[in-house]
């Protein structure tokens, strides 16, 4: 009789270890994906509702199974919103691990220095990730940069994210600014900013353009710079061909050949080295610059020497056949 009560109880314990190892293989053991697959946690997500998300996926067998073997096994490390790749066969732990982890898929979009706002709008809307219509931006109000984005975002919010850098920038730069500058509002140094910005593709350049713009708009000189041509034909975009004679002759809100003073608005998306270097520019008397041949300029401070290196440039692209 006792053999048999030792029998029974043996019987109950093997059970009860086989249903514990059942249950914890449930947990621990591969779950049914079949191949690697992309899985995304909304922000404000329970979970709840992220083990049901799952379970719809196919990632996991059943949401309360989950549940239930989470509280059993799991850590109390909460999940984390973003978008994670799930790999084939993960196990339930895993997957919990996954999403409590910071392995987060890092989706981004770029904005190049000197972007036009209508070309923002197109890489935007090129972006088959995010989701809804976006409008082109006011000229100026985008920050140059790489941004993070979810799947399925609104293209809205990105744009807004790229807004507020821009705000948080511009105020941050504005505070700090050099004394005497030539630029009375944060608006002109944006404006400013812009012409710097397409006017120079040399980094080392920035500060002496500053300048010499802000020379001329102290002295009431005319601007004269081309891209301010260029801007209301293409709204920021290239040209593509030389600039007409009639355009330069155009009289309009953002031709500095034909008006003093600045553009009514911006003429592209400076960015932030820009914008520093509007607001404290080199130290020169500088009021002349020229195409050196190598994508810098050679500067003058008068129209003599100005007009000695233009014939300059002018045999250079002779001898290269440009002319």
């Amino acid at each position: 009789m006792l053999r048999r009560g030792w029998l029974l109880a043996l019987a109950a314990a093997l059970a009860l270890l086989a249903a514990i190892g059942t249950f914890a293989h449930g947990w621990y053991g591969s779950g049914p994906l079949g191949k690697e697959q992309a899985f995304i946690v909304r922000s404000g997500s329970t979970l709840r509702s992220v083990a049901h998300d799952l379970e719809r996926d196919g990632a996991i067998a059943s949401a309360d199974a989950f549940l239930l073997r989470a509280k059993v096994f799991a850590s109390k490390d909460p999940i984390k919103a973003g978008e994670f790749l799930l790999p084939a066969g993960a196990s339930p732990s895993q997957i919990l691990a996954i999403l409590q982890g910071n392995d987060i898929i890092r989706r981004f979009v770029t904005i190049p220095e000197g972007m036009p706002s209508i070309m923002v709008q197109e890489r935007l809307m090129a972006e088959p990730l995010l989701t809804g219509d976006v409008a082109v931006p006011a000229e100026g109000s985008v920050l140059p940069e790489s941004y993070a984005f979810e799947r399925g975002e609104p293209r809205t919010a990105v744009l807004e994210r790229m807004q507020a850098a821009m705000d948080r920038t511009l105020a941050e730069l504005w505070a700090k600014r050099a004394p005497g500058i030539a630029v009375k509002t944060p608006r002109e140094a944006l404006t400013l900013a812009s012409i710097v910005e397409k006017e120079t593709g040399k980094p080392s350049e920035r500060r002496m353009v500053a300048g010499l713009y802000s020379n001329r708009l102290r002295q009431g000189m005319l601007l004269q710079a081309d891209p301010t041509i260029i801007y209301p034909l293409t709204a920021g975009k290239p040209l593509g061909r030389r600039i007409r004679q009639s355009e330069i002759q155009a009289v309009n809100g953002y031709n500095t050949y034909t008006m003093t003073g600045l553009p009514k608005g911006p003429i592209t998306n400076p960015g932030r080295a820009s914008i520093a270097a509007v607001l404290d520019p080199a130290r020169t008397s500088a009021l002349y610059m020229v195409a050196d041949g190598t994508g810098g300029h050679v500067f003058s401070d008068t129209l003599e020497q100005h007009n000695a290196n233009v014939q300059k440039w002018f045999a250079l692209r002779r001898a290269r056949g440009d002319m």
